[in-house]
């Protein structure tokens, strides 16, 4: 898919823990790891400004679109 899941990386630039997000944002941590791996089919615009409020972040720096990824 030619879009890429960054969550990871935002939150090991705060130093947050899935625990410590999935508590701030009100998901369960099997939901927050289908978002991380990038294994989620969708996502809500009310989720994904959850986790920007708790990352303090923007919604392009945890998703991302590859042109690479798009010609597979």
């Amino acid at each position: 898919m030619p879009i890429v899941v960054n969550l990871d990386v935002m939150m090991a630039r705060r130093k947050m823990s899935l625990n410590e997000l999935a508590d701030k944002v009100g998901l369960t941590l099997a939901n927050l790891s289908i978002l991380k791996t990038g294994k989620a089919k969708a996502v809500r615009f009310s989720t994904l400004d959850a986790i920007c409020k708790a990352l303090n972040c923007q919604p392009g720096d945890i998703l991302e679109y590859t042109a690479d990824a798009a010609k597979e």
